[in-house]
């Protein structure tokens, strides 16, 4: 298959190309030439498939035969070894729980499969891959621990200082070998700035081979439509004849973007919700057609902090910039703090459900669909980005309780924190990447 950059500057690419750019040379964000289609029977035939099938199903489009079928097969079963479960809280209402995998965050997904392709291309060239990351939380930890130990390949991890909750920081900090942390002072959008720059250096490029694992890297944004085909699917099973209404908790716009890829694609979707928090530029632009990022502010969702979210571009561009066509598939609700904890507080209360902030933005942004849209009919899920024990001091505000920490968890909390403070001048950044 043939991806093409979103500021349309540059030259096509293969799979490979666009996996070890990640970034495209003009800036750009790379897309499919060609939304690939599943057809009806198609789509039959995956209904009770297991999740690894589906998965490989939808890979093995993108790849349109650039890796062996066996290789690939081997990296989806290497990737996806641990459940995705739909918890069902009412009628009608469900959480696709994503946090199951290593570092109990949905990034998993998206890193697992992004690592081992990247390590399979780069074994291929016979080089060495610097893998350049901004970070807002569970992106660093999900692609430190997918990295890790994936020959030909360091991972070098952006940051912002105390704007990611203690558990997030210790996992980013402690993988140590091929992993570094550097702790920017600044906030999110200020690392994905210095990451962006970096790729448009053209004498760092000649000196690096640098690739990015952010979801705007397409290899990292490919597997995020997995578990959207998946529930669409078990919940097509239980909900015979009806298509599913995704809430997703949206702070880059990574994980909604996979979902459109998913409903393009035909799996059985019919709408989405993105739920934002404070940082509702998109909302906004959904509302009244205009698109203007202000700085990002600080909630206790902190994942979502982003105030000018990259994967805009792609949902721009699969709308054609249509606003209408956009609004059609998507409905943005933004939540505050304060509706956040009390969300936390009333699905304890409902449900004896413990939801972590983010899952908490897209429950309260579905109530508000609910409320205005109706869409009584339609299965609905709420997309679970995190366990809760990753953000015990939000569960600890809100239902005046402690709550049990895994034990792979409580393990990073007893390691020794491992990082380098910069400053958002990107000359510091620029001398740190070059004397690696």
């Amino acid at each position: 298959m043939i991806f093409y950059s979103t500021n349309k500057k540059t030259t096509p690419a293969s799979l490979k190309k666009a996996t070890l750019e990640g970034l495209a040379s003009d800036g750009g964000l790379y897309v499919p030439s060609e939304i690939p289609r599943f057809s009806v029977e198609e789509i039959e035939l995956l209904g009770e498939a297991p999740f690894n099938h589906i998965a490989f199903a939808i890979a093995k489009k993108f790849n349109d035969g650039e890796m062996p079928d066996e290789s690939l097969w081997n990296i989806v079963e290497s990737c996806f070894t641990f459940r995705t479960p739909l918890v069902e809280l009412e009628k009608n209402t469900y959480v696709e729980e994503l946090f199951h995998g290593p570092t109990l965050a949905f990034k998993d997904y998206g890193a697992r499969f992004l690592a081992h392709l990247t390590g399979y291309f780069a074994e291929e060239d016979h080089k060495l891959i610097t893998i350049l990351v901004a970070t807002s939380g569970d992106t660093g930890s999900a692609v430190a621990y997918g990295f890790k130990g994936v020959p030909n390949t360091r991972v070098v991890l952006l940051y912002p200082s105390g704007k990611v909750s203690r558990l997030q920081e210790q996992q980013l900090t402690t993988v140590g070998g091929n992993v570094t942390a550097l702790e920017v002072n600044g906030d999110f959008d200020d690392c994905q700035r210095l990451v962006k720059q970096a790729f448009m250096d053209e004498e760092l490029k000649h000196r690096l081979s640098l690739t990015s694992a952010n979801s705007i890297n397409i290899s990292r944004l490919i597997p995020q439509t997995f578990y959207y085909a998946w529930g669409s699917l078990q919940l097509a099973l239980r909900h015979p004849g009806k298509k599913v209404v995704f809430s997703v908790p949206s702070g880059n716009y990574g994980n909604l973007t996979g979902g459109i890829l998913a409903k393009k694609m035909g799996f059985p979707i019919e709408h989405f919700i993105a739920g934002s928090n404070a940082n509702d530029s998109v909302t906004r632009y959904l509302e009244d057609g205009r698109y203007e990022p202000h700085p990002t502010v600080e909630t206790i969702s902190t994942a979502m902090d982003v105030g000018n979210p990259s994967n805009f571009a792609r949902l721009r561009h699969f709308y054609g910039d249509d606003l209408r066509a956009m609004a059609t598939d998507i409905t943005g609700h933004s939540v505050s703090d304060l509706e956040t904890i009390d969300t936390i507080r009333s699905v304890y209360d409902r449900f004896d459900y413990i939801m972590d902030p983010h899952t908490a933005v897209g429950f309260r942004a579905l109530e508000k669909f609910k409320s205005t849209n109706g869409a009584q009919e339609h299965p609905s899920a709420v997309m679970s980005t995190a366990h809760p024990a990753k953000f015990i001091e939000a569960i600890r505000n809100a239902l005046d309780m402690d709550i049990e920490i895994p034990d792979r968890l409580q393990e990073v909390l007893d390691k020794q924190k491992i990082s380098i403070p910069i400053s958002t001048d990107y000359r510091e950044l620029a001398a740190f990447l070059m004397k690696l």
